[in-house]
């Protein structure tokens, strides 16, 4: 892309991030009917992701509940991470502890989507992913249930990750923009695959990222334009499973590899950072919160609502 071009482009998806930002005063909040959308991005570097170009991250950090400091606290490889994300709890319940996901728990701790659908089966889920074992039953997955109402699997080890990331983007935009969706996941790898191919300073895994940024700025502008959006109330989650060494590799106890990102963003967060930094099994809760559900202390979750307003 012509580079004044794409500066353009990311100007404009920072404005589209803008948009999306908490402008509702606490009456009006309290009308809007609660949506969530998570976004996972595979295998973030933190401390590299700050110093390229995200402008649609940043302004909904800016505005947003943000941390660069949360910690992963479960074995930094994707099968865990996403696990414990995605719930809110760790590998002593879920009981997956690499990318083999066999021998799981997901039946007494489901995933988020699915622990919607089993409370509150009246509204509408949806989840979009290229990584086989979240959606498929490759390695002993799904981690993601057919409980869920729209669950729509790419497969980025045989088409490309890069590829298969653009049809999940294009997939999703269709469900957020079109139709009734309540709660939502989107996951994007080819972050992960980039660096596992260079390494965590190369200049593509830098750009990388700033795709990656891009793309989110595609499902937020699916989201202004849904008839609907003046009377919604969405809650912006972003996270990633694991850091990484500077190799490109991940597993291991390094700070750069269990330290990940925190970001919370919409008119029920309460904008700011904190000295408690989040975990991991707090996304999952605190998108469990915002759509009214507990937590129950009988889903015995490990994970606390982290930037919600009181």
């Amino acid at each position: 892309m012509n580079p004044h071009r794409r500066s353009a482009f990311v100007i404009l998806l920072a404005v589209i991030a803008s948009a999306l930002l908490p402008q509702a005063g606490l009456a009006q909040e309290e009308a809007l009917r609660k949506k969530v959308l998570l976004i996972g991005l595979d295998g973030v570097r933190v401390d590299i992701m700050a110093l390229v170009e995200t402008p649609v991250i940043d302004s909904l950090a800016a505005a947003g509940f943000f941390s660069d400091e949360a910690k992963t606290r479960v074995r930094t490889v994707s099968g865990p991470g996403w696990s414990s994300m995605t719930i809110g709890a760790r590998t002593d319940k879920h009981l997956v502890d690499s990318n083999n996901f066999e021998g799981n728990d997901y039946e007494t701790y489901p995933d988020f989507l699915t622990r919607i659908e089993w409370e509150r089966p009246e509204l509408n889920t949806f989840a979009v992913s290229d990584w086989p074992p979240l959606g498929t039953t490759d390695s002993g997955g799904p981690l993601f249930s057919d409980d869920i109402d729209v669950k729509i699997n790419f497969d980025g080890e045989a088409d490309g990750y890069r590829y298969a990331d653009s049809l999940s983007v294009e997939a999703a935009v269709e469900q957020l923009r079109d139709t009734d969706v309540d709660a939502a996941f989107v996951y994007l790898g080819d972050i992960d695959v980039v660096a596992h191919e260079t390494n965590s300073r190369s200049p593509e895994y830098k750009a990388a990222i700033e795709w990656a940024d891009t793309r989110v700025g595609l499902l937020l502008q699916a989201l202004r334009d849904r008839p609907t959006y003046g009377e919604e109330d969405w809650l912006i989650l972003m996270s990633t499973d694991h850091g990484r060494n500077d190799a490109g590799g991940h597993g291991g106890n390094s700070p750069s590899e269990t330290t990940i990102f925190f970001l919370a963003s919409g008119p029920s967060v309460e904008p700011g950072r904190t000295d408690c930094p989040p975990e991991i099994v707090d996304v999952a809760v605190t998108a469990l919160a915002h759509m009214g559900l507990g937590p129950d202390p009988a889903w015995n979750l490990d994970g606390q609502i982290r930037g919600l307003k009181k």
